[in-house]
C-alpha cells in the first residue's frame, strides 16, 4: 500500500485536520471509536483529532504497560482532563513483562510487545467497547523503516500485508501516515495542544524496552527509567531533537570505594534532527557530558560506566534496538 506523502512545505494544518476528521467521522460513522494515549506527539495529536472529530464517541486508553517514563500516566490523564478529553488507566504490566520474559532479540522483544498490546490487552478492550475501529499515530517515517527492514515499527500492518481486521478483529484508522514528525506538530500545534506535548520528544513504540539492551525484565527497565529521569532533567535546556539512556546488557569492570565493582553500562545519545530521516549527535559540552556521567554513576544502582554516542544516522540509528 503506498503512501503520498506531505511535506512540511504543502502542509495546510487547518485543511489537512478538517479533511481527516471529516474522514475519521465518515468511518466511524454512528458508531464508536477506540484510541491508545501513549503521551507520544503523535498519540497526543491522533487522541485531539479523533475527540475534534467523534467527540464521546471516542473512548481513550492510557495502557500502563510498565515501560513508560516515571509519572508519564498522571501526567498525561492530567494535561488531556484540562483539553476536554478523559482518559481511562489500564493497568497491564504483568501482561507485557510475562510477553518479555526470556526475549532477548530486538525484533523479537517488539513483536512480543506488539502481539500483547493488539491481541492480548488492546483486543479485549477493543471487544469489550464495542469499538470497530481504531485510531493510532503512525507516521511516514514508521511505515519507512518498517517496509525497508530498517526496525519493525509496532504499529504498522497494512504496509507489509497484514489485514488488522483479520488479524485482531478491528479496523485501524491512521490520519496522520501521510505526514512526518514535523508536520505531526505542525498539526498538533493548530489543534490546540500545549507546546509542551506538541514539541515533545520522539518516544519509542515499545517505550523503554527499547532502551534495554538484552531482556527487559521490570528491574533492567527501572534502571534504564531512573537514567532517562537524569539525561532528560540534565539535557532539557539543549534544542536537541531527541535525548535517551540506554542500558547495556554486558558488564564492565569500575571501581568504588577502593574495591573492583564489577556494573552497569549505560549509554546517552542526543540528536540534532528534523524529521528522524537523518540525525547527527549533538555536540555537548564535556561539562554537561561530565554532569551526566557523575549523576547517573551516583545515581543509577550498579552503574560504573556512561557513555556518549558520536555515530550519526545513518549507519546508526536514534534508537539502539
Amino acid at each position: 500500500m503506498d503512501v503520498t506523502e506531505i511535506s512540511i512545505r504543502d502542509l495546510d494544518a487547518e485543511k489537512f485536520i478538517k479533511v481527516q476528521a471529516d474522514k475519521i467521522a465518515s468511518v466511524v460513522g454512528d458508531g464508536v471509536a477506540i484510541n491508545a494515549l501513549s503521551g507520544g506527539v503523535d498519540s497526543s495529536v491522533v487522541t485531539l483529532l479523533a475527540h475534534k472529530a467523534l467527540g464521546g464517541r471516542l473512548k481513550t486508553i492510557f495502557i500502563e504497560n510498565g515501560l513508560m517514563r516515571e509519572g508519564e500516566a498522571e501526567e498525561i490523564v492530567g494535561v488531556f482532563a484540562d483539553l476536554g478529553v478523559s482518559v481511562e488507566v489500564v493497568d497491564a504490566k504483568k501482561q507485557f513483562f510475562d510477553a518479555l520474559s526470556g526475549v532477548t532479540d530486538p525484533e523479537e522483544k517488539r513483536e512480543a510487545i506488539t502481539q500483547t498490546f493488539y491481541k492480548d490487552v488492546f483486543g479485549k478492550l477493543v471487544k469489550e467497547s464495542g469499538a470497530k475501529h481504531l485510531l493510532q499515530g503512525t507516521i511516514l517515517t514508521d511505515v519507512d523503516e518498517t517496509v525497508a527492514g530498517i526496525k519493525r515499527q509496532h504499529n504498522v500492518f497494512e504496509q507489509l500485508g497484514i489485514d488488522p481486521n483479520d488479524a485482531f478483529g478491528y479496523n485501524i484508522i491512521e490520519p496522520l501516515v501521510q505526514l512526518r514528525k514535523d508536520g505531526v506538530r505542525k498539526v498538533g500545534q493548530a489543534l490546540g495542544l500545549p507546546e509542551s506535548i506538541y514539541n515533545r520528544m520522539p518516544f519509542p513504540g515499545p517505550a523503554l524496552s527499547a532502551r534495554v539492551i538484552g531482556e527487559a525484565t521490570s528491574e533492567r527497565v527501572e534502571l534504564v527509567r531512573k537514567a532517562t529521569v537524569i539525561v532528560e532533567e540534565e539535557l532539557s535546556n539543549t534544542s536537541a531533537f531527541q535525548y535517551l539512556a540506554i542500558l547495556h546488557e554486558d558488564k564492565v569492570t569500575g571501581m568504588r570505594d577502593g574495591a573492583r565493582d564489577f556494573g552497569l553500562q549505560i549509554e546517552v545519545r542526543c540528536w540534532d534532527s528534523v524529521d528522524a530521516r537523518t540525525a547527527t549527535p549533538t555536540e555537548l559540552s564535556f561539562k554537561t557530558l561530565s554532569k551526566l556521567a557523575e549523576r547517573i554513576t551516583g545515581e543509577v544502582p550498579g552503574v560504573v560506566s556512561v557513555t556518549y554516542n558520536i555515530g550519526s544516522k545513518p549507519p546508526s540509528t536514534i534508537e539502539a534496538v
